[in-house]
């Protein structure tokens, strides 16, 4: 057998966080004749992601709140702002609010139940599309989608941080944007532990730069929200639904930020009764509640452009989507030029850096994810996070900041396909129709390779929509492509799980261990399996019952991580009828 495995014993309760050690590629442990102390001494590469697998109780020792701190810090980007001054001087300012309003609403109803089973079961976004109509193959097609989002938006962030040091230290773009994409690395090179702490200690100042420039503009210029409210846009545009609609599919392009968020909930400690308000609070506040301050965000840049066009200078439009020259025009009404510059540039780089991490550590699990399904080699996320940072600095050089709406329009149609036809199995097919089973299923073996559920309505609501978006249903109907992903998401799901009687979600409902899966407080057990490939401990979700028995004929256990690697499937269960 070729076992290429990266892999990390499961803490005891008396072990924090972090003090475990990890397997590196390679180090197949038992079953290709490395000791288990080989096993577990060699390399210690990055290990705090869980890549492939359940996150384990041992490890999830943070709070709620410092989980959805974390979680939100993620969402400090600064291309809200440049999305809504785009949508506004596009389409003006009533427009503009209207379709930041629709995306938010469609954005927060749909990440509601995606958060909640993250949270609740532990399991990032890939994982819970497998078990929720794409099957164990089919979620690789969402997982790209979801990875060019990360280097969409990585870019988008990138250039952005470029901007601000061509404006305030004079370096030319093409040499920020390689600045923007190094920084992270250092980063990002560990997983939550280290995002959590960059989050965390930087938050406070990024909050303090965003708002208090923006409050005291109010305050100081009360009519500036008069004149924000009756912006028409740069062709004199009125109130139009065909607008409204264009600008929410920009808006929209931004719900696959869940994905994102979801990679900080799943961290979430257990839910129990003396928690449960806390923990409801940070799911619902991290989850889907990262689109109220988005909306906030675009919102705010829209604001903040029509203030720069109206009171400083109509020509001022070439670079008012351009965050840094929006916050400088601000500051600059409260202090020196100099300490204005020296601040706008600081927001840049702290708000590029807080969601750059997340988008180089998010795109990199969504890649390794699909790369280790379709070739049973693991190579180590660094590899991919490499991948993602390259594409992206592809983009930067390319300079596909010029082109913003049509980009994320068009990927809009993708990922709403996505997210909805997901959000609509955990809602309708698992607790209405029942046809879907309630607790999420990831594991090798336990599901169908592909599930026409997933696959139709992505297709469908995908292909659908894109064509409208370039126009093949005419002209008049193009604005309104978005909405249509969204409707037929909703309705090919359920229909096509009756079809096919929800005969093609689980290959087999019994994985052959007789520990029950969750406690009594309905979230997954903390008892501990030894996995026989390995040789190391695993949670009881994250294991199954191994095909081959051991030497005196006992039953044997093997990790979903083993599992996913393992190329001659000898230890994959055989399906039932």
């Amino acid at each position: 057998m070729s076992l290429d495995v990266e892999s990390r014993s499961e803490l005891s309760p008396s072990e924090p966080p972090g003090t475990g050690t990890s397997t590196s590629p390679g180090a197949g442990a038992a079953a290709v004749g490395v000791t288990e102390g080989g096993a577990r001494s060699a390399a210690k590469e990055s290990l705090e992601d869980y890549t492939l697998r359940f996150a384990p109780r041992s490890y999830r020792q943070w709070g709620p709140g410092v989980v959805a701190t974390s979680a939100l810090g993620g969402i400090a980007y600064l291309a809200d702002f440049s999305i809504g001054a785009n949508i506004g001087m596009a389409h003006g300012t009533t427009n503009a609010l209207l379709g930041i309003l629709v995306a938010a609403v469609i954005i927060f109803v749909t990440g509601l139940p995606l958060a909640y089973y993250a949270a609740r079961y532990n399991l990032d976004l890939d994982l819970i599309t497998r078990g929720s109509g794409f099957g164990y193959y089919g979620s690789i097609i969402t997982n790209v989608i979801f990875a060019t989002f990360t280097f969409i938006l990585f870019a988008l962030e990138g250039s952005i941080m470029a901007q601000g040091l061509e404006l305030g230290l004079g370096i030319p773009k093409p040499v920020g944007y390689a600045i923007a994409t190094i920084i992270v690395i250092p980063l990002v090179i560990y997983g939550m532990k280290s995002l959590a702490r960059v989050q965390v200690w930087t938050t406070p100042l990024w909050l303090v730069l965003m708002v208090i420039p923006v409050g005291y503009l109010v305050v100081s210029d009360p009519s500036s929200v008069g004149e924000f409210l009756d912006y028409r846009g740069e062709n004199g545009q009125g109130p139009s639904f065909a607008a409204v609609m264009l600008a929410a599919g920009v808006c929209l392009s931004l719900i696959a930020q869940i994905a994102e968020q979801i990679d900080y909930l799943r961290f979430m400690p257990p839910k129990t009764a003396e928690n449960r308000v806390a923990w409801w609070r940070a799911v619902i506040l991290a989850g889907p509640g990262w689109v109220v301050f988005g909306a906030a965000k675009q919102i705010t840049g829209l604001f903040i452009t029509v203030y720069l066009i109206a009171r400083l200078d109509p020509a001022a439009s070439a670079t008012a989507n351009e965050p840094v020259h929006q916050f400088l025009g601000v500051y600059q009404h409260m202090m020196p030029g100099w300490l204005a510059m020296v601040l706008a540039v600081v927001l840049v780089v702290i708000s590029q850096i807080k969601i750059n991490v997340t988008n180089a550590y998010s795109g990199s699990l969504a890649w390794t994810n699909s790369f280790t399904r379709v070739t049973r080699t693991y190579p180590g996320r660094l590899v991919f996070v490499g991948v993602n940072l390259a594409i992206a600095l592809t983009l930067m050089e390319l300079n596909m900041f010029d082109f913003l709406n049509t980009v994320l329009s068009f990927y809009a149609n993708c990922a709403m396909a996505w997210i909805v036809t997901v959000a609509t199995d955990i809602v309708v097919n698992k607790h209405v129709l029942g046809l879907s089973p309630k607790v999420p299923e990831f594991r090798r073996g336990m599901l169908h390779n592909w599930n026409p559920v997933g696959l139709v309505s992505l297709g469908l609501s995908a292909g659908i929509s894109i064509a409208m978006f370039f126009g093949a249903f005419g002209p008049g109907i193009a604005p309104f492509s978005p909405i249509f992903a969204v409707l037929i998401a909703l309705v090919a799901t359920p229909v096509t799980a009756i079809a096919t009687r929800g005969r093609y979600y689980l290959r087999r409902t019994d994985d052959g261990i007789e520990l029950p899966y969750t406690d009594a407080d309905g979230n997954p057990s903390d008892e501990l399996l030894t996995c026989h490939v390995t040789g190391l401990d695993f949670e009881r979700p994250d294991m199954l019952r191994s095909n081959e028995p051991g030497p005196d004929g006992e039953v044997q256990y093997i990790s979903s991580l083993a599992l996913a690697t393992d190329r001659t499937g000898r230890y994959v269960l055989p399906a039932q009828p």
